[in-house]
């Protein structure tokens, strides 16, 4: 399945894009168009994201234009220009689930799109749009309105769990993070023989995905084979993850197609929504409450804080200090903190960009890692708030400011929820309570973890 593509016809060989390759994967001589190693690409679509090559009806004509834009399966309501390096668009397929009546459509929304959509009808950057978010896609016609933010409150109910398993049972440690699906393919290429360090717990958008088809059945009385998940997400190589054969644990495939926040914008411009006079709603319930945790997963060292507040307190039995973890947050390549939990000093280290990780998992060959707990890796410059599925920003001097603007959003967004710890979710502890019963538990473990081979074939 090829996620991320470079056209042949549009690449200038300007090489902007291996400049921000984290896997040195995109080869070619300047001035000639790239090509895309595919063994080593993980999918992170920071070449989209960075692409300055184009077609555009302005400067090539329509003809060219509508040529490559028919190509890529675009909606014909796409004007902007079309870039050489660009992921392959799969609204088609989310189009077509929505006209089945067969079909009961479920969508779920990741943490970062909710700072990001806003842009591309005009926003300021940063702005946080969850319930315009929630208004867009009833408006579309999916049939339940869900939010992956669940998704990660059991994450950390399932990962915290493992995380305290293996530190009292002398497990396998440091555990790595695992909701990145481009960082476990690098560790799947590159490291295999590091795999088990990563957490078995899957992500967020395949948790809930699981859910949707097994305890969302249930509460919606629809047969499971009818139930069709759709994500949208900020991340490009999250169609990959869904495909991969080991996300169907729910009897099928756990999501079936994922479109990013920018083509999420691309429909609802497509269907002609006017996204600015649309009120704010909330997401459906249950699989639509979250926590401030849950949130924070956007960010690099969201993943890490959410966890520490919900390990702090079932380690302890006590409430955490202080849930803001100061810490665990910023933006260095890799940065460590020690957080006393009860009698254990907690070593933690969060890894923000992949280009920043080898260094770090030579360290951990050479065995000077061993006293650490649990790391946290993010493929994005700066979480998954800089994803290469999230709007694209044609002028580099934006960047910085669109990341500190997501990055507050999300922030601001946690501290103003009513519940900010995973496991004080009313509707976590229902669904524990009513179907999964216990983290780590049989339903838990068959529906909600994995294991993952050595250098997956599935690109």
């Amino acid at each position: 399945m090829t996620i991320i593509a470079i056209d042949q016809n549009l690449c200038t060989g300007c090489k902007e894009c291996s400049k921000v390759c984290p896997t040195l994967a995109i080869e070619g001589y300047p001035h000639q168009p790239q090509t895309i190693a595919e063994s080593r690409c993980v999918m992170c679509g920071q070449c989209v994201q960075k692409c300055k090559s184009y077609v555009s009806v302005a400067e090539h004509g329509a003809e060219a234009y509508e040529r490559v834009r028919s190509e890529r399966g675009l909606p014909e309501s796409v004007k902007e220009p079309l870039f050489a390096a660009y992921n392959v668009c799969r609204l088609n397929e989310v189009k077509a689930a929505l006209a089945d009546p067969d079909k009961f459509t479920l969508v779920q929304c990741a943490p970062a799109v909710r700072m990001a959509i806003a842009e591309d009808f005009g926003y300021p950057l940063g702005t946080l749009a969850a319930g315009k978010l929630a208004a867009a896609l009833r408006r579309i016609g999916f049939n339940k309105v869900y939010d992956a933010n669940f998704g990660a409150d059991v994450t950390i109910m399932e990962e915290g769990s493992e995380l305290i398993d293996r530190v009292t049972n002398k497990g396998l440690l440091p555990m790595f993070t695992s909701c990145c699906p481009a960082w476990v393919r690098y560790v799947e290429t590159k490291h295999p023989d590091l795999r088990n360090h990563l957490s078995s717990t899957k992500s967020p958008q395949q948790i809930e995905g699981a859910l949707m088809k097994t305890y969302g059945a249930k509460i919606t009385k629809t047969p499971a084979e009818k139930i069709y998940v759709v994500s949208v997400m900020p991340c490009t190589c999250k169609q990959f993850e869904s495909s991969r054969p080991e996300m169907s644990d729910s009897g099928g495939r756990d999501v079936d197609v994922v479109m990013t926040t920018r083509e999420l914008a691309w429909l609802i411009k497509d269907l002609g929504i006017d996204f600015a006079a649309l009120p704010d709603e909330g997401f459906d319930k249950p699989l639509g409450d979250y926590s401030g945790a849950a949130g924070i997963f956007g960010v690099t060292g969201g993943v890490m804080e959410a966890a520490l507040r919900t390990g702090y307190e079932l380690l302890t039995g006590e409430a955490i200090p202080a849930v803001d973890i100061a810490a665990v947050r910023g933006t260095d390549g890799f940065r460590t903190a020690e957080v006393p939990v009860g009698q254990l000093k907690l070593k933690v280290g969060i890894v923000t960009g992949l280009k920043n990780v080898e260094p770090v998992m030579e360290e951990l060959k050479a065995g000077r890692l061993n006293d650490y707990h649990f790391i946290e890796v993010m493929t994005c410059p700066e979480g998954c708030v800089t994803g290469g599925g999230q709007p694209k920003l044609l002028v580099d001097l934006d960047l910085p400011e669109a990341y500190r603007a997501r990055a507050a959003a999300t922030y601001s967004h946690d501290k103003e929820l009513p519940v900010r710890k995973s496991h004080e979710n009313p509707s976590v502890k229902k669904l524990y309570d009513d179907f999964l019963k216990k983290p780590l538990g049989k339903e838990s473990h068959k529906l909600l973890h994995t294991t993952y081979a050595g250098d997956p074939k599935h690109h």
